[in-house]
């Protein structure tokens, strides 16, 4: 049930984002009633569960790290360009395994998405605790290996 409202107040909320009628009371029922839709098309396909809506990492956390996943996406489109642009191409492809330190499905999922969201990193393989990250250069595998990332989603989970 808690998941159902919450996906309803996060319907109406980007409906009234992407909208900006917040005068008109039609157009504001209208948004309402859009919003109910969606949420029974969500029951209907049985997609409104736990794993849907992630409600054990909390909004300040997340607020934290989505700025420091971009800040490593913009580092690591900088390496890449520097790789690719260099006249003799020093690529130094390699893939390590390495233990992970989140202990939640969530938590280890979000950190091989994260290595995959920056670029010249692929997570390829999670298996128990460990996981297979394939890099363009050894520094970038380095660089994620050291746990700087692995560190900040074990604080997004909790489970320092």
């Amino acid at each position: 049930m808690k998941y159902s409202l919450i996906l309803l107040g996060l319907l109406f909320a980007s409906w009234c984002v992407w909208s900006g009628h917040f005068d008109n009371p039609f157009l504001l029922s209208l948004g309402v009633l859009s919003s109910f839709f969606c949420l029974w098309l969500s029951l209907r396909m049985k997609i409104v569960d736990e794993e849907g809506t992630p409600l054990e990492l909390g909004i300040l956390p997340l607020a934290r790290y989505i700025p420091y996943l971009g800040m490593e996406v913009v580092k690591s489109n900088l390496t890449v360009a520097k790789i690719i642009l260099s006249r003799d191409l020093p690529l130094r492809r390699c893939v390590v395994t390495t233990k992970m330190g989140p202990k939640t499905e969530l938590g280890r999922v979000i950190l091989a998405n994260s290595i995959t969201l920056t670029p010249g990193t692929v997570s390829i393989c999670l298996d128990d605790d460990n996981i297979s990250i394939h890099a363009l250069s050894q520094v970038e595998a380095d660089e994620d290996i050291a746990g700087e990332m692995d560190r900040k989603v074990c604080e997004l989970e909790g489970a320092r």
